[in-house]
């Protein structure tokens, strides 16, 4: 399980790339490397951990299927309008003896979130180097284990805003978004709870409920060289206000997790297609 969470992680961190300049490119390339990840054990957490992970890289430039930094996109609207895009995010394995909260309780599995993304295009530059976008993406949360559960949906839209040529420095691309996160009382049931077996007097029981489940800033940076790829994140999450905020489980109100991985390009298509945004 905990190698698969790696894996899927991995995924999530090499989604962060693009290569968007208004010129012929192949129409697919794909390299692989190597990262590291830290990440809380969960968000609330006080405890982080830290795991090297392998780093796939994979761009694809079809007319109407393309898949890049923000992910698997089918084009069914639009483009200059709006987009319908595959979402995917992963949350780690937690073994509750190395977490001094959760000590005593039913380990965490890791999950695997996937659904759709309605990707609303607000405004672009003149020279399209700039661009802001509002993502809505709508999740199913489905742990990895056995006999698989669904924890519902998670919905996490959020503005965004991307750069190519970041700062006039040719090739590197920054992104960043901010927004809430909502949940479904069985997601936060999952992460929250105290059920009443494993309350103790410093752990008392508490029920979670869904709804408002505080908020969320993302930054990548990014470049694509000839022959291989860098780029790393940051996500920080604050929790203040979120219906699970007096969980006993909830150590800290922020927490910050990031990566950086480096990718060599092992091989591309000889079709060459025109892509002025990705």
């Amino acid at each position: 399980m905990r190698v698969r969470a790696l894996l899927l992680c991995s995924v999530v961190l090499a989604l962060a790339t693009r290569a968007a300049q208004a010129e012929e490119k192949p129409l697919w390339e794909f390299g692989l490397g190597v990262g590291g990840i830290e990440f809380p054990d969960y968000r609330g957490s006080d405890q982080t951990q830290v795991f090297p992970v392998p780093v796939p890289y994979f761009v694809y430039r079809g007319r109407f299927l393309r898949a890049d930094r923000d992910g698997l996109r089918g084009r069914l609207f639009d483009k200059e309008q709006a987009e319908l895009s595959l979402s995917v995010n992963a949350t780690i394995p937690v073994d509750s003896e190395d977490n001094a909260a959760r000590r005593g309780m039913p380990d965490l599995k890791p999950t695997i979130e996937i659904g759709p993304s309605f990707d609303v295009h607000l405004w672009r530059s003149a020279d399209r180097d700039v661009k802001l976008d509002l993502i809505m993406p709508l999740r199913i949360p489905i742990t990895l284990e056995s006999s698989p559960q669904s924890l519902q949906w998670i919905f996490a839209p959020r503005l965004n805003i991307d750069f190519d040529n970041f700062a006039g420095q040719a090739g590197w691309e920054f992104g960043a978004g901010i927004g809430p996160v909502f949940a479904a009382d069985k997601f936060h049931h999952y992460f929250y709870s105290v059920p009443a077996q494993f309350a103790t007097a410093d752990r008392p029981e508490y029920r979670a409920d869904g709804g408002y489940s505080g908020m969320h800033v993302l930054a990548a940076l990014s470049k694509r060289f000839p022959k291989f790829w860098v780029g790393a994140f940051l996500r920080y999450d604050w929790l203040g206000g979120a219906e699970f905020e007096d969980s006993p489980l909830v150590r800290r109100e922020s927490s910050l997790a990031g990566g950086f991985g480096i990718a060599w390009m092992i091989g591309e298509s000889r079709r060459r297609v025109q892509t002025d945004d990705e």
